[in-house]
């Protein structure tokens, strides 16, 4: 790019990025102790797990925690639609993409980007937990970016549920065989991590941890 072009579009593109953090930050910061489920927008509703998905927002919804998710189809429909039937707070972040992505009926609190990273920010900051349906390559980046500024303290411990193991397995079977063996995470790092079947199970392990610590009442490290 020229220093003209630089000039010209960069500034600009600053304000775009400033304008959307404000307006969702405005937005996230009224609905209240929140869980973020993440998970594959490919899901079918025919799926075991889009009905799970769909229980374990009713659960949280049932205990007055907004129910968080990208806002697109498959897993993150099914969420924001449990959570609606419960009559509580579906929130959507739905981020433009030219393919498979489209905003989901369901989220009754429906939020718009353009940028992945403001989109992500928001996940992490307003939420106390986090659940991690089946999915692909955005499910699993969410996860380590989660759990990454968890185990470098940046954000509190908050609960890491990943849903479905026989989907999750093999994956954390390489991670204690090959991270945890060669010294590249620290003894204990996988601790971080609880691994459910149970659609209760998710909504028990949330609830027990906002019994024992609560909201986070001061702002994150990773957001000072």
């Amino acid at each position: 790019m020229s220093d003209n072009n630089f000039i010209r579009e960069d500034p600009w593109r600053i304000f775009r990025i400033m304008a959307e953090f404000v307006d969702s930050f405005q937005t996230l910061s009224q609905v209240g102790p929140a869980v973020t489920i993440f998970g594959s927008a490919r899901t079918k509703p025919k799926d075991p797990y889009y009905h799970a998905a769909i229980a374990i927002a009713k659960g949280l919804a049932k205990h007055d925690l907004a129910v968080i998710t990208g806002g697109g189809p498959g897993i993150m429909e099914a969420a924001n639609k449990g959570a609606k039937q419960a009559g509580g707070k579906s929130v959507g972040l739905n981020i433009e993409l030219p393919h498979e992505q489209g905003g989901n009926r369901f989220a009754n609190v429906p939020i718009h980007f353009h940028y992945f990273f403001a989109r992500k920010v928001c996940f992490v900051k307003y939420s106390l937990g986090f659940v991690f349906m089946p999915g692909g390559f955005g499910t699993l980046d969410e996860f380590f970016e989660v759990i990454t500024l968890v185990q470098t303290e940046r954000i509190p411990q908050f609960p890491l549920i990943l849903f479905g193991r026989e989907h999750w397995k093999g994956l954390l079977a390489w991670m204690k065989s090959r991270l945890e063996k060669d010294g590249l995470i620290s003894p204990g790092d996988l601790d971080l991590i609880a691994i459910t079947d149970d659609p209760n199970e998710v909504v028990e392990l949330i609830l027990d941890y906002q019994r024992r610590i609560g909201p986070p009442n001061v702002t994150p490290k990773a957001f000072a």
